[in-house]
């Protein structure tokens, strides 16, 4: 199975750190030309230290002022796009309802939701121009389920997938593929904040929560972000030229979310 991708030019958002760090190094080692961009300005010096080769800018996804620099550093950069991996997002608050802010709302959907619109806007013209290619949005397992004081994130990973159809209809026909992937619970810092700030809200222990996390999936594991990585570079190589339109979950079968 072939999945170079010399010379593809993509742009990822949010590679300074996790699922973007671990899915840049891969498309690096694929052969690729990537841009990136982060909200976090001590993850991009970490970056820059160890790919200066990769154009990487802060960036908030959010912002369409933003979204613009980085696509005008991309197209200055690589000449082109042939690949978006919207990966950028954020976990949101974790509480009832009635004790969720507006803004916190907002916000959450801004970066999970919008933050593609603005990027996809931006990238397909240039994947048009350039023949076709791969969009690959990042949803969630929360994105497929219900999910207990965590609806403005629910919320937004159920419209990640809406966005996905849509879209994969609308610039099928220009051989232009858009899927979305649904990671489950992804090992490292940012699942840890949420499920301390869940066992918090919950008064159980870290310990515990985790637990029921590794519980609501058959495999009885968390993910790593080279599983996600792997199906991200799947979907933009040759060997995945005609899947388009999917919800794939990466999450070793989630059964229901708590």
């Amino acid at each position: 199975m072939d999945l170079r991708l010399d010379d593809k030019r993509v742009v990822l958002t949010a590679g300074g750190a996790g699922i973007g760090r671990v899915t840049l190094q891969t498309f690096v080692e694929a052969g690729a030309r990537v841009v990136t961009c982060d909200v976090d300005q001590a993850a991009l010096n970490g970056l820059r230290g160890e790919l200066p080769g990769v154009p990487a800018i802060p960036a908030d996804v959010a912002d369409e002022t933003a979204v613009d620099r980085l696509f005008g550093l991309a197209l200055e950069q690589l000449g082109g796009i042939d690949i978006l991996i919207n990966n950028a997002g954020i976990a949101g608050p974790t509480g009832p309802i009635e004790e969720i802010t507006p803004d916190d709302w907002r916000r959450t959907l801004e970066v999970n939701i919008t933050g593609q619109y603005l990027c996809a806007r931006r990238a397909v013209p240039h994947i048009r121009a350039a023949g076709g290619g791969s969009i690959v949005n990042l949803s969630s397992a929360a994105g497929r389920f219900g999910f207990a004081l965590r609806t403005p994130y629910c919320a937004s990973k159920w419209a990640v997938v809406g966005l996905t159809k849509a879209l994969a209809i609308e610039v099928g026909p220009d051989q232009i593929r858009v899927n979305a992937i649904c990671p489950g619970a992804v090992e490292g810092d940012r699942i840890n904040r949420v499920i301390a700030a869940k066992a918090e809200a919950r008064g159980v222990s870290f310990e515990a929560m985790r637990q029921q996390y590794v519980e609501t999936a058959s495999m009885r594991r968390l993910i790593s972000p080279e599983d996600i990585a792997n199906m991200i570079l799947f979907l933009c190589s040759d060997a995945g030229r005609l899947v388009s339109g999917q919800v794939i979950g990466v999450d070793g079968n989630v059964e229901y979310l708590r």
